[in-house]
């Protein structure tokens, strides 16, 4: 009779046969069936950390948490991250009280975000995932058209989400999608035409079901359908949509509403309070139709709201304040070569200055850095010099060396 430690409990082998016997008080396992065992472990492991993307009630996270946490990365828009945060604390609410004493049905609120390229949408979006515990995913709505059309059909959206949730069905239907450049989906116009709008209306038409919550084939590799292919059910009722999109040109059709045009002391008197900087503050659901957005889907992205132009001060702010803020990304990257990087006071003036020149955006202030840091990001990791002080004079001749048409925004 073996004794007890000479032989795997698991698979019987001796210790003569295995490279490794591990002796516990009342057996031994070899390290073949150890790694099976910890494969196995890690993969329910996975598997049941796919369904318990929720927190439970102590520790969900409160609007105020989720804007602090968004404060740490996204200069300015309080506006926009305390509807963000609203909806989605109530989006965990929904999904952690499934069912109410009283028989209320918690409907979710889908949103929209509007406002002009490099105001902070999809880093919005992108920053608040850190701090979600439930699936995540964002897609572009310029690839998406009508059904039997060259692009990718409105079901992909989900196909991301699955992904996002490791094809956990369960997960992935409580999860959240970040729809972007969604008013590049907007009706071509009023006038009828002999062609269909395929990635237009009907892209508009295609996304009502999704929104409003309804069973959807999804094809699992995503792309396009096809008849023998392998779906996917999933249920969208709980899943939280929230849109964004710049709507260039929407700051027209406000104008119109508001009639900051009209002739006449009295008018003009009573315009006089409008805020022609910031017109997307008086946005409303009228406008978004006026725009091409159909009324069905404005229906069912009941909470809208606006992201600021960004001023002089919150692009100097972006550029060194947020935990990842640009100058901080350069110092790191400098960092790994083992080389010092430090910049003047006077440099982010300048790099604020030509973003405002160029109407860049925050967007710009990266393309710009790198315009002035891309002789030195070549030639300081071959050299010996292990500390670089930006200078204006430097900053100023490196830029204006460098082809800045490229970085300008028609």
């Amino acid at each position: 009779m073996t004794k007890i430690g000479e032989s795997c409990v698991f698979c019987g082998k001796k210790r003569t046969a295995v490279r490794l016997l591990i002796t516990g008080l009342s057996g031994a396992i070899c390290d073949e069936c150890a790694q099976q065992a910890y494969n196995i472990v890690a993969e329910n492991t996975t598997k049941a950390g796919a369904h318990s993307f929720l927190p439970n009630k102590k520790e969900l996270p409160k609007p105020a948490d989720i804007k602090a946490f968004l404060d740490q990365y996204v200069i300015g828009q309080d506006e926009a991250k305390r509807y963000l945060s609203v909806s989605v604390y109530n989006h965990y609410k929904r999904l952690i009280q499934k069912v109410t004493t009283d028989d209320v049905e918690i409907e979710k609120s889908n949103i929209i975000m509007v406002g002009a390229t490099g105001t902070g949408k999809t880093l919005l979006a992108r920053t608040i995932a850190k701090k979600l515990h439930v699936p995540f995913s964002i897609v572009d709505a310029t690839v998406l058209t009508e059904a039997g059309y060259v692009g990718e059909d409105i079901e992909s959206i989900l196909t991301r989400l699955l992904q996002a949730a490791d094809y956990d069905v369960e997960a992935a239907q409580r999860g959240i999608v970040f729809i972007d450049e969604i008013d590049k989906i907007a009706r071509k116009g009023d006038n009828p035409s002999i062609t269909r709008d395929v990635s237009g209306e009907g892209v508009q038409q295609g996304l009502l079901k999704l929104l409003e919550g309804a069973v959807v084939n999804v094809p699992p590799q995503g792309g396009r359908k096809h008849p023998e292919q392998r779906m996917i059910p999933v249920d969208t009722r709980n899943i939280l949509f929230i849109c964004g999109g710049a709507f260039d040109g929407i700051e027209k059709k406000i104008a119109q509403r508001l009639n900051t045009r009209v002739v006449g002391y009295v008018a003009s008197k009573d315009t006089s309070v409008v805020d022609r900087e910031n017109m997307l503050k008086y946005i409303t659901p009228t406008d978004l139709k006026s725009f091409g957005m159909i009324p069905e889907i404005i229906g069912r992205l009941p909470i809208l709201t606006y992201l600021k132009p960004l001023d002089r001060t919150a692009l100097r702010r972006i550029l060194t304040e947020p935990k990842n803020s640009i100058i901080k990304q350069y110092v790191k990257l400098f960092e790994m070569d083992q080389i010092t990087l430090s910049f003047d006071e006077e440099v982010y003036e300048y790099v604020v200055d030509k973003a405002v020149e160029l109407k860049l955006g925050a967007r710009g202030l990266r393309s710009i850095v790198e315009a002035i840091m891309m002789d030195a990001m070549y030639q300081m990791p071959s050299g010996n010099t292990k500390k670089l002080s930006v200078t204006l004079d430097y900053a100023k001749d490196k830029f204006e060396g460098a082809d800045i048409n490229r970085l300008q925004i028609a």
